[in-house]
C-alpha cells in the first residue's frame, strides 16, 4: 500500500479527474480538499507544462503528502477561503475545481482525532486542529434544544429529542470528555440498527463541529464566481444533506431549488449539468473500498 493509499482511498479517481476535461493547452484548477492528494496526483499527471494546481487542505498532515511539483502549490486553509487565497496568488479565474467532501480514511483510523466509534480517545472531530470547539465542547456546553436540532437536522437521529436530553442530563453528573463518555449515553437510546444509528449520531456532531454546511455553501458561491466559462466543478458528496445542497446549486445557483429570475421573469442559470444523475462507484470500487458505498459525483459547467 502506498502512501496516499495509507491516508485516504480516493473515490472515484479516473472518474473525477475525467469530468474535470482538462485543457490541453494549459489551465488552472483547484484540488480544495487535497487530503493524501490522490486526485491531485492524477491531475498533475494530465497537466501539460503552462497547467497549474492548488491543493487546499486545512488539515495540517495533509501537507506531508505534498507533491513536487512547480506546478503545484499547497494551501493550509479551509476551502471556505478559496477566493482569497487564489487571490494571493494572483488568480481571478480557474479552469476547474474538485472538492471530495468526505472524511479521509487517516483522519477515520486516527483514534486521538476522535471521529470514530471504535476507539476510545478525546473527543475531538476537528478537521482543523489548530483551532475552534470539540466534539465535547458542544456537547458540554449546548442547550437540550440546540443539541436536538443538531442531531435532527445534520444526522436525521429519530429520537434527537431523547438523545438530546440524555446528554444533558448525564452532563450535568460528569463533563463528557470521551468516546467511552459519549457511547456510555447513546447506547441506551440506540432504536434500529446499532451501526447506522452511531454512524448518523457521530456524522451530526462531525458536522456541527466543523461547520461543515456553512463551510460548503460559502465554497459553492465562491465557485460559481471563480470558474471560467466553460469551467467544471466535480463534487463528490458522501450524505443526502450535502448532495441535495450541491444538487440544488448546480439547477439553479441556490440552496433550496428555487430559480433566481430577473425583472422580466427570466430564469438565470449559471451552470450546466454535465450528468443528469449522479455517477455512482462501481460495485467493484465499493468491494476495495467500502467507504465509497454512499458517494455521489456531480459535474457542473459553467455557462
Amino acid at each position: 500500500m502506498n502512501l496516499v493509499e495509507e491516508y485516504h482511498i480516493p473515490v472515484l479517481l479516473g472518474e473525477c479527474v475525467d469530468a474535470l476535461s482538462i485543457l490541453p493547452e494549459g489551465g488552472i484548477y483547484v484540488d480544495v480538499t487535497f487530503g493524501g492528494g490522490g486526485h491531485s496526483r492524477l491531475i498533475v499527471n494530465k497537466l501539460s507544462q503552462n497547467g497549474r494546481l492548488l491543493g487546499f487542505d486545512q488539515d495540517p498532515e495533509a501537507q506531508k503528502n505534498t507533491l513536487s511539483d512547480p506546478r503545484f502549490t499547497f494551501v493550509e486553509s479551509n476551502f471556505r477561503e478559496l477566493q482569497k487565497y487564489l487571490r494571493l496568488y494572483g488568480i481571478r479565474k480557474v479552469d476547474g475545481i474538485l472538492a471530495d467532501l468526505g472524511v479521509s480514511s487517516h483522519q477515520l483510523d486516527a483514534a486521538e482525532r476522535g471521529f470514530s466509534y471504535r476507539f476510545d480517545a478525546d473527543l475531538d472531530m476537528r478537521m482543523n486542529t489548530k483551532s475552534g470547539d470539540t466534539a465535547a465542547d458542544l456537547l458540554n456546553k449546548l442547550s437540550a434544544d440546540e443539541l436536538q436540532q443538531l442531531l435532527g437536522e445534520f444526522g436525521e437521529v429519530r429520537n434527537a429529542r431523547t438523545l438530546a436530553q440524555a446528554i444533558v442530563s448525564e452532563r450535568q453528573k460528569q463533563s463528557i470528555k470521551t468516546i467511552h463518555d459519549f457511547l456510555m449515553i447513546i447506547e441506551p437510546n440506540i432504536i434500529g440498527n446499532r451501526f447506522r444509528y452511531l454512524s448518523q449520531v457521530f456524522q451530526a456532531l462531525r458536522i456541527a463541529v466543523n461547520e461543515e454546511m456553512e463551510a460548503l455553501k460559502a465554497f459553492l458561491m465562491q465557485a460559481q464566481e471563480l470558474l471560467a466559462p466553460g469551467g467544471r466543478l466535480v463534487v463528490l458528496t458522501y450524505h443526502s444533506l450535502e448532495d441535495r445542497l450541491v444538487k440544488n446549486f448546480i439547477k439553479s445557483s441556490t440552496f433550496d431549488g428555487s430559480h433566481i429570475q430577473d425583472e422580466f421573469g427570466n430564469i438565470t442559470k449559471y451552470f450546466r449539468a454535465v450528468n443528469k444523475k449522479a455517477i455512482e462507484p462501481s460495485q467493484q470500487e465499493i468491494k476495495r473500498n467500502s467507504r465509497s458505498r454512499s458517494a455521489k459525483m456531480r459535474v457542473a459547467e459553467k455557462i
